[in-house]
């Protein structure tokens, strides 16, 4: 099962929606995942343990290599398709 961080402001609402959004797509694609939502700031300490970052707030920060995908999009609906799919790409390639 490939794990999914989820990260926004305060590890809470946004998060919730786009982690919800991803793992309807990801199950209507057959794949199963784990979605964990946290604060950006604690991003740094939590990311190595998962196979995808999606942010839906700006991010400069450390990914300790784990791929990094904007999920703002999944939020305003513009450009949530290539989204997700960008995210089905990143973990069906590992």
């Amino acid at each position: 099962m490939k794990r999914i961080l989820v990260a926004c402001g305060n590890g809470i609402a946004t998060s919730t929606v786009v982690a919800s959004k991803i793992r309807s797509y990801m199950s209507e694609k057959g794949v199963q995942v784990e979605t964990n939502q946290t604060k950006l700031m604690e991003v740094p300490g939590k990311v190595q343990d998962y196979d995808v970052l999606v942010t839906t707030g700006q991010f400069n920060g450390q990914t300790k290599g784990v791929p990094y995908v904007k999920g703002m999009p999944l939020l305003t609906g513009i450009g949530a398709e290539q989204t997700l799919q960008e995210i089905y790409d990143v973990i069906t390639k590992k």
